[in-house]
């Protein structure tokens, strides 16, 4: 119990610090919200116009999207801020301090999932701006809002353990972009799925993010309760298969980036 409440106060201590870094460098937080803005204007007012989406208006089927597509980009902040500390040495400061190993990795993910926050408030202001609504209520838009902060502390686990394992930031941004970026969009984020080719469909349906997608559409109610249910099983259950994919991420990789972690500071 010990160990637990001093990794817990430690990791709050560097929580603390990644967001204080924030406010003396606003230039972070500024690009981090404008890129999701940039791509809620792009989508609704150029290729809104172009796409269809039968029983609800395409805006209201994109921003669910643009939230799942911010928050997995958000999450790669963890994995880059690692890899930017092992490069500079701060993780070798760290290491001289009485402090838990796994301190640093949860205040790492915390700070992250604060600023995740931040651009959810965005973007839903955004959203409203341009005809996105929250149609099931408060609670529901909670549990949404919820799942998609979850969903991002996960991928931040994820991100970290990648972060630890290529330790150079340059390198990191590339190689995260080449999976994150098509995880994204094989998936039903901003298109609608019937139409993709049969092998492209199938990945869509199963894919992670489009279960947090859809789960995200249903408790906004940016769905058509009249159209028939999605034909694939996580589609059908996505907030079921969304905390699915939660605990699995977490169970792999929070025991993988502490492990990794480990070794980078006995280096």
């Amino acid at each position: 119990m010990n160990a637990v409440v001093m990794a817990a106060t430690d990791g709050i201590t560097i929580a603390k610090r990644n967001l204080i870094r924030i406010k003396r460098v606003p230039d972070l937080l500024v690009f981090t919200t404008l890129s999701p803005i940039m791509f809620i204007l792009l989508f609704a007012y150029v290729m809104g116009s172009a796409i269809s989406n039968p029983g609800v208006s395409y805006r209201e089927f994109l921003i669910p999207g643009i939230f799942v597509q911010t928050v997995i980009f958000g999450g790669t902040w963890t994995g880059l801020g690692m890899a930017e500390d092992i490069q500079k040495g701060i993780i070798d400061r760290f290491r001289s301090l009485p402090m838990a190993p796994s301190a640093v990795l949860v205040g790492r993910t915390t700070s992250d999932v604060a600023i995740n926050v931040i651009s959810l408030v965005v973007m839903a202001l955004t959203g409203l701006v341009v005809g996105w609504r929250m149609r099931e209520g408060a609670l529901d838009a909670i549990v949404g809002f919820a799942l998609l902060l979850l969903f991002a502390y996960a991928v931040s686990w994820m991100m970290a353990t990648v972060g630890l394992l290529i330790r150079t930031p340059e390198v990191f941004n590339n190689a995260t972009f080449m999976v994150i970026f098509p995880l994204t969009f094989v998936a039903n984020t901003f298109v609608p799925i019937d139409n993709m080719p049969t092998v492209l469909k199938t990945i869509a349906e199963w894919n992670p993010v489009s279960a947090l997608t859809q789960a995200a559409r249903v408790k906004f109610g940016n769905i058509d309760p009249s159209m028939p249910p999605p034909d694939a099983w996580p589609l059908q259950h996505p907030v079921f298969t969304t905390l699915m994919w939660i605990v699995v991420i977490l169970a792999i990789f929070v025991p993988l980036s502490i492990r990794q972690y480990q070794k980078a500071v006995s280096r």
